[in-house]
């Protein structure tokens, strides 16, 4: 299934990566990256492994600086912000884990509400309710607010990471290999919700992935790092 591509604003540049370089040691994983993703769409980056994808994704939120280059996001150049400056962007951000990264402990209603009390206190606990369950729904899930992450599929886990990721809003979505791992039909589940979040959220988003079935669902441009 091909993309349909959502409404791409290509008067606004929200990620621009320009003589982008990282090594590690004697090892350089980028080369002069250039790169740009403009508002509203979504940039799939393939490569095989050790090509350094998910360094990139890093380097665009701050969790790693670059060798030489520069790296905008949002307009703001990311290795020249205070750490205050870099916190409220990453508030921006969204960033879905190969992983999931759930918390164990905690239901899928704690861990969609984690994020948002941590970071806006004034919220009354209806209003948190009305987001978990608006986020829950636009993610398929709405039945599953009580279960604990052990009692998921993989892709349900998937997806519910993802909702969490929704909770704060982002204007850009970060996808860590977000099919790595499962069944076929799941894949599709998620290709089709990556693009229901364009579409719904008008989020701008770069998808890290080697997956070609993943890459021809869900992007609107691909770049190849070798």
């Amino acid at each position: 299934m091909e993309h349909k591509a959502a409404q791409i604003d290509k008067s606004e540049t929200v990620i621009s990566i320009k003589g982008l370089y990282k090594s590690f040691g004697e090892l350089t994983v980028l080369r002069g990256i250039d790169l740009e993703v403009f508002k509203g769409e979504n940039v799939v980056v393939l490569g095989r492994s050790g090509s350094g994808k998910s360094v990139l994704i890093k380097i665009i939120s701050g969790l790693l600086l670059p060798d030489e280059g520069t790296v905008k996001v949002l307009g703001k150049d990311v290795e020249q912000l205070s750490e205050k400056e870099m916190r409220d962007l990453r508030m921006k951000i969204g960033f879905s884990f190969q992983s999931s990264a759930l918390y164990d402990s905690m239901n899928v209603r704690e861990n969609l509400e984690f994020p948002l009390t941590r970071t806006n206190r004034t919220l009354g606990q209806k209003e948190v309710d009305a987001v978990v369950e608006e986020t829950l729904e636009a993610v398929g899930l709405s039945d599953k607010i009580h279960q604990m992450p052990s009692d998921l599929s993989g892709g349900q886990r998937k997806r519910i990471g993802i909702a969490r990721t929704l909770m704060l809003k982002p204007e850009i979505m970060l996808y860590d290999e977000p099919t790595a791992g499962l069944d076929p039909i799941t894949c599709i589940e998620i290709n089709n919700l990556i693009n229901e979040v364009q579409e719904r959220y008008k989020a701008s988003s770069i998808i890290i992935t080697h997956d070609l079935t993943c890459a021809k669902a869900t992007g609107d441009r691909v770049a190849m790092l070798f």
